[in-house]
């Protein structure tokens, strides 16, 4: 009997994969694996998120009507180009179902986000991955592989796993030698995490040039990845394009009033950006004192290099962090094998992952 069969390639797609919630046998569980906010989320959120129990049998508001005027307040820009999502995930899908298929390629750095390959699988489209220079986007490289089927160039500034960051200059550099017709979609998911005066989120081009879009997301300064909350700055006709694809009701009406709340509590996102700042670097110096390799990183996270000796190599630390409580972030799916990816967590669980390694990697 036949049977509904998937486009080509689809089954060819391997599904993502997110970081691991559990350690078996372990008393106490310390979760280091998916870059969510080391403060929880702000209590202002908790309290709006609560009150809107009583509205569950209503439909949200299908175009996000306050919730993009509140962005655009909060960051100075138009809520008109705004366009809401089930977290940012949701934008960077919704844009490769709107301007790639079937033929086309997209293009995306050698340890980019993996979303962006999944995505452009998923319409048809070949992902074309540039090779990195010191675990750095390379520009260049990119534009060796833009040809006249590239449809999108995916940029994620800083990058995740990595860290690293392109400047401003840079950036505008991509745009420059891109068609009018390729899509610059810039990734700044970690962009409330930056602090270094040569980077811009992105904004500024998507309001010089019709064809760069911005993304966003509450998953990790503000502390709501499990609501689904993200956003994309557009141009106005990529903006009226994804509202004519999105689904009417993509963002509940609990991420809304969440959302809304959260915006409006920046002294969480100040002490939440200390607090990870001071961390992030206790967490390099400690790492750099038993020997191992931190690329220096601009996000709530740090990518750790192990050696490939039997007993300390990645793949054996994942587990013995894990047998402990403290669960990383493998980075075989990013090629990047003998690496381990650590969230900048709460204090506690900071001193919990150093401790376990000391007994690894003593101190000379």
């Amino acid at each position: 009997m036949a049977l509904p069969a998937p486009r080509p390639g689809i089954l060819d797609i391997k599904p993502y994969k997110p970081g691991s919630s559990e350690a078996p046998g372990a008393s106490e569980v310390h979760k280091l694996s998916s870059n969510e906010s080391a403060l929880g989320a702000s209590p202002e959120a908790m309290k709006a998120y609560a009150s809107a129990s009583d509205k569950m049998f209503l439909y949200p508001d299908g175009g996000c009507s306050a919730l993009r005027q509140k962005i655009g307040s909060t960051y100075g820009l138009d809520p008109a180009r705004i366009v809401c999502g089930a977290g940012s995930d949701e934008i960077l899908q919704l844009l490769t179902r709107a301007y790639a298929g079937e033929g086309d390629n997209i293009i995306q750095s050698e340890h980019g986000f993996l979303v962006y390959a999944l995505a452009a699988k998923s319409c048809g489209a070949e992902p074309r991955f540039a090779k990195e220079k010191d675990l750095t986007g390379d520009i260049d490289a990119m534009l060796d592989l833009v040809d006249e089927k590239t449809r999108i160039v995916f940029v994620a500034n800083p990058n995740n796993p990595t860290g690293t960051y392109l400047p401003d200059a840079e950036i505008r550099r991509l745009r420059a030698e891109l068609r009018d017709d390729i899509l610059l979609v810039i990734d700044s998911a970690y962009a409330e995490y930056m602090e270094v005066p040569d980077y811009a989120a992105g904004e500024a081009l998507v309001e010089e040039f019709a064809n760069v879009v911005m993304t966003r997301t509450f998953s990790k300064i503000y502390g709501l990845a499990a609501l689904r909350l993200g956003w994309g700055y557009c141009p106005p006709a990529i903006t009226d394009v994804l509202n004519r694809i999105r689904g009417p009701f993509n963002v509940t009406m609990a991420a809304q009033i969440a959302g809304m709340a959260a915006l409006d509590d920046q002294d969480f996102v100040n002490r939440n950006r200390d607090h990870n700042r001071a961390e992030r670097d206790f967490l390099q110096q400690q790492l750099g004192g038993m020997g191992l390799a931190v690329p220096p990183s601009h996000g709530n996270f740090l990518l750790v290099k192990f050696p490939s000796e039997p007993g300390r190599n990645a793949d054996e630390i994942l587990a013995y962090l894990k047998q402990n409580g403290v669960i990383v972030r493998e980075m075989h799916p990013y090629g990047l094998n003998d690496y381990l990816r650590v969230t900048i967590g709460p204090k506690a669980s900071n001193r919990k992952f150093i401790e376990l390694l000391e007994k690894k990697f003593p101190r000379g």
